[in-house]
């Protein structure tokens, strides 16, 4: 199997990126029930290529050109199959102590690599520190819900007023270039989700925002959660964090910054302007498996008081409790599902196999790409950008004289 993975890898770009298969294609490949007696490795492997290749997107292709890269490296590989090799479920610090000490350590290498505030560091000593979410949407939804535990109990603290009631009068802001995930996260939660009108540069600004409060306030709407854009997926445009910091910290709002393609870039410094205004922010998500050499699913969320999360997601029940509680994180406590592979043993690979310096030339490499390509652009006289460039995304289109020409013809 390893040796048919590198050779997958080394001849992809001889495969058809996108499948020709129709829906359905697959059943009639394969018989109607598992077999009675064992198969053979050998047929195993000869299926591969007659049932799954065929109906496989490839891409790691470099003729692959939808959504956004999906990251991967040999040193990412490897790290998964020891751990599928090794097996924990690193629910608990019990289950694996290495599967959360070793999570630990590596987002705060990773958060030190980015360059963001200590406070999101556990090796600060305060409350802050970071976990592994499967992606940037259960991310988006793990920071929701904790922001929605602790605006009701302090509402209910203060007034009284039941849980249901406060729930349905709170509301969450986010650009409308903000992505999908994020207004699915506002449906699951059971509360209200408002799109804020962006700039010309497609950014969300904080007198945009403000006013957006102000309309919901005076229909009694409660404030409570903003999502902060990096790279926004239509445009890989970028919100103001410090403007919209300002905001959310005027209304105790907890402000949520979604950089999960454009995160990556921060492991280079002269991208860091982009987000200026980070300290003011709860929580920080990025993916390192879209752009950072590691393969999915491994997408790195800071939170600066984890307490937050702890008491919105704590169910304790006898059979998970063990006694050294309290002294090393529980990330059952921080996430959604309740058990967890041991997915830092791929930043612990990547990043002492490529290093600071390797990542950084992985991504100034495919950022002067983009410039090459921008400079094509600007060269050809069918075309224009649309926006700016500033990381991997070139934004471009037909050039509207052309398009009503070519209408006529």
């Amino acid at each position: 199997m390893a040796d048919y993975i590198a050779k997958y890898l080394e001849n992809i770009r001889e495969r058809r990126v996108l499948p020709e298969v129709e829906p359905g294609y697959l059943r009639p490949l394969l018989p109607e029930a598992a077999p009675d007696t064992p198969d053979s490795w050998q047929d195993v492997m000869k299926d591969i290529e007659r049932v799954i290749m065929p109906g496989v997107t490839h891409w790691h292709s470099p003729q692959f050109h939808a959504y956004f890269p999906t990251a991967n490296s040999y040193p990412a590989l490897l790290a998964d199959m020891l751990s599928g090799a090794i097996g924990c479920i690193g629910f608990t610090w019990i289950a694996s102590p290495v599967c959360t000490e070793l999570e630990v350590v590596m987002m705060d290498w990773l958060g030190q690599l980015l360059g963001l505030p200590k406070e999101f560091l556990a090796a600060s000593g305060g409350t802050g520190g970071g976990v592994i979410q499967g992606t940037a949407s259960e991310a988006t939804l793990v920071a929701l819900l904790a922001a929605k535990a602790r605006t009701v109990k302090r509402i209910m603290e203060k007034e009284r007023q039941d849980e249901f009631n406060i729930v349905a009068k709170l509301v969450g802001y986010a650009s409308d270039q903000a992505h999908s995930s994020v207004e699915r996260a506002g449906m699951l939660a059971g509360v209200k989700m408002r799109k804020v009108p962006t700039d010309e540069n497609f950014g969300m600004r904080g007198p945009e925002l403000w006013n957006a409060i102000q309309e919901d306030k005076k229909k009694g709407f409660i404030p409570f959660y903003v999502v902060g854009t990096l790279g926004a997926t239509p445009a890989c445009s970028f919100d103001n964090l410090r403007e919209i910091g300002e905001v959310a910290k005027e209304y105790n709002m907890w402000h949520h910054v979604d950089a999960a393609y454009a995160g990556s870039a921060l492991v280079c410094e002269e991208f860091r302007y982009l987000m200026d205004g980070i300290e003011l922010a709860e929580s920080f998500n990025f993916n390192p498996h879209k752009w950072l050499l590691v393969n999915f699913d491994c997408s790195a969320m800071w939170i600066k008081n984890a307490n937050d999360i702890v008491d919105a997601f704590n169910v304790d029940p006898l059979y998970l409790k063990h006694d050294k509680q309290g002294q090393a994180p529980d990330y059952r406590h921080w996430q959604i599902p309740l058990g967890r592979r041991f997915r830092s043993l791929k930043l612990w690979f990547v990043m002492r196999l490529y290093g600071k310096k390797g990542l950084q030339e992985h991504i100034r490499k495919q950022v002067a790409l983009s410039h090459q390509f921008e400079d094509y652009v600007r060269a050809d006289p069918l075309f224009e950008l649309v926006l700016p460039v500033t990381l991997g995304l070139v934004c471009f289109r037909l050039k509207v004289s052309v398009s009503l020409y070519m209408c006529v013809l």
